[in-house]
C-alpha cells in the first residue's frame, strides 16, 4: 500500500469515542442517551465491569473510557491499568459516589494514570435530574477528548508531512518577579491537579517550611480530605483542610474543602483562614480565584502563587490581582499540563513571570523562597 493511502487508514476519527463501564444499567442507559444527543461524541460500548470492557477494548477503540470503582467481576481500579496497557493515551474518567472509601480509590486511580474524577449521585433519581452532574460528565468528555484528540492529529500530520518544521508557540509576555519576599505560596489545581501537586511538594523539600501553602483543587467533599493526608505525606508536612479562622503557620499545607471556598483574612493582626459557604465561582466550589483575589489584599506583593493544570479559567481574574499587587504568579505549560485551560489562560493574559514544565516548577519556586530572583 503507499505511504499516502496508508496514512488515510489511520487519519484520526473527529468523533470522540466513548465506553461506558458501570454496573448499573440506569446510568449506562443514560449515559449513553446523554451522548448520543452531543454533535461530537458516540458511545461505542458499555459495559457492566471491567472484564467485559477489556474484552471488547481492541475491537471498539474508545478515546475516552467512563469508569466506575465498585464493580462485580472485576472493579474499577484493577481494570484501570489494564485500560492504559492496552492503549497508553486512552483518557480514563473515574466516575463514581463519594464515599470515604471511593475517595481513597479515586486518588489511588489519579496516581495511576485516570485523568479525572467526576462525583456520581448517589441515587438513580439524582443522576437522572441532576443537570450539574450531566453537565461536568459531558465537558470533561469533551475537553479531555478533544485533548486526545488533537494529540492524535498531530502525530498523523507529522506522518503525513515528516519535512515540516513543527510551528513553535509565540513567547508570552512575562513580568518581573516580585523584589519582596514571598511570605505565602497559594496554587490553584483542577484536572491533572492532583499528580501535579504530588510532584511539585515531593521537589519543594526544606522550602515549604518557610511559608504557608494554600491550596484550592477542584474536587468534591471527602476527596479533599484524602487529598490533604496524600500531599501532607507527599511533603513530609503538616497538612490538612482549611478550618474557618485558623491562623497560617509556615510549613503548614492548607487544601480548601470540597464545596466550600478558602480565603485570607488579616484576623488580630494575623493572617487567617476564611472558608465560606459562598455560591460558586465559574460554576466551581471550591474556587481559585477568592483566594487568590483574597491572597493579593492580604499579602500583596509577598505573594507567590502557581497555577497547574485544569480546565477552564478559574484563577485568571485572582492572578491578576496578585500581579497587580506586585506579587508573582507562575503558570505550568501546555506541554505537562492534563489539560492547559487554567493555565493557559493566565499565561496569555501576560500576568505570569514564568510558565515552565511542571518538573522545573519546584526548583523556581525554591529559589524564590529563598530570595533568589534570578
Amino acid at each position: 500500500m503507499p505511504q499516502a493511502a496508508a496514512l488515510l487508514q489511520i487519519a484520526p476519527d473527529p468523533m470522540i469515542r466513548v465506553m461506558v463501564v458501570d454496573d448499573a444499567v440506569v446510568f449506562r442507559g443514560l449515559v449513553t442517551r446523554w451522548l448520543s444527543e452531543e454533535p461530537d461524541m458516540q458511545v461505542v460500548s458499555a459495559h457492566r465491569n471491567g472484564h467485559e470492557a477489556l474484552e471488547s477494548f481492541n475491537r471498539v477503540d474508545p478515546d475516552v473510557v467512563v469508569l466506575d470503582i465498585e464493580m462485580p467481576v472485576l472493579d474499577g481500579l484493577a481494570t484501570l491499568p489494564r485500560l492504559l496497557e492496552k492503549k497508553p493515551g486512552v483518557t480514563v474518567i473515574i466516575s463514581s459516589t463519594v464515599t470515604r472509601r471511593n475517595a481513597e480509590v479515586g486518588i489511588k486511580a489519579l496516581s495511576l494514570g485516570a485523568a479525572d474524577y467526576v462525583s456520581k449521585p448517589e441515587t438513580n433519581r439524582e443522576i437522572t435530574t441532576s443537570p450539574v452532574f450531566r453537565r461536568e460528565l459531558v465537558q470533561r468528555i469533551r475537553t479531555l477528548g478533544r485533548r486526545q484528540k488533537a494529540r492524535a492529529s498531530a502525530a498523523y500530520a507529522r506522518a503525513a508531512a515528516p519535512a515540516v518544521a513543527e510551528e513553535k508557540p509565540a513567547p508570552f509576555k512575562l513580568r518581573p518577579v516580585s523584589k519582596v519576599l514571598p511570605r505565602v505560596l497559594v496554587i490553584g489545581s483542577s484536572t491533572g491537579g492532583p499528580q501535579a501537586l504530588q510532584v511539585l511538594l515531593l521537589g519543594l523539600g526544606p522550602a515549604l517550611a518557610k511559608l504557608p501553602v494554600l491550596i484550592t483543587q477542584h474536587m468534591p467533599p471527602t476527596f479533599t480530605t484524602i487529598l490533604a493526608e496524600h500531599l501532607g505525606r507527599a511533603a513530609a508536612r503538616p497538612a490538612h483542610e482549611g478550618v474557618d479562622g485558623e491562623p497560617l503557620r509556615p510549613g503548614m499545607l492548607y487544601v480548601a474543602p470540597g464545596a466550600r471556598h478558602m480565603r485570607i483574612a488579616r484576623r488580630d493582626d494575623e493572617a487567617a483562614i476564611v472558608v465560606d459557604d459562598g455560591p460558586p465561582v465559574h460554576f466551581c466550589k471550591p474556587s481559585v480565584d477568592p483566594l487568590f483575589a483574597s491572597a493579593a489584599e492580604v499579602f500583596g506583593a509577598a505573594t507567590l502563587a502557581l497555577v497547574l493544570t485544569g480546565m477552564g479559567s478559574d484563577g485568571a481574574d485572582g492572578a491578576a490581582r496578585i500581579a497587580a499587587a506586585g506579587g508573582t504568579v507562575i503558570a505550568q505549560d501546555e506541554s505537562t499540563s492534563v489539560v492547559w485551560g487554567m493555565p493557559g489562560t493566565v499565561a496569555e493574559a501576560g500576568v505570569c513571570a514564568d510558565v515552565l514544565p511542571l518538573p522545573q516548577l519546584a526548583a523556581r519556586i525554591a529559589r524564590l523562597v529563598a530570595g533568589d530572583a534570578r
